[in-house]
């Protein structure tokens, strides 16, 4: 996490926040620098919001996604 924070140039505490859904909107800039930095488009991480939940409630529920998207 330390280097994927740095790497994106965010503090590790501003990640974790993210990770735990403590930043209920992290600005854009800060999503492209981490999305950039996994290796992911900007394309994987809309669609991985968007997707349906089997069984869950509403589509693209943020805090699933985010957990998913963190594993």
């Amino acid at each position: 996490m330390l280097d994927t924070a740095l790497d994106a140039r965010v503090s590790p505490e501003t990640l974790r926040k993210i990770e735990s859904g403590r930043v209920a909107t992290p600005a854009f800039p800060t999503i492209a620098a981490i999305a950039d930095v996994l290796g992911l488009s900007l394309d994987a991480v809309w669609a991985e919001i968007n997707q349906p939940e089997h069984g869950a409630g509403p589509a693209g529920s943020g805090r699933d996604a985010r957990e998913r998207l963190a594993s």
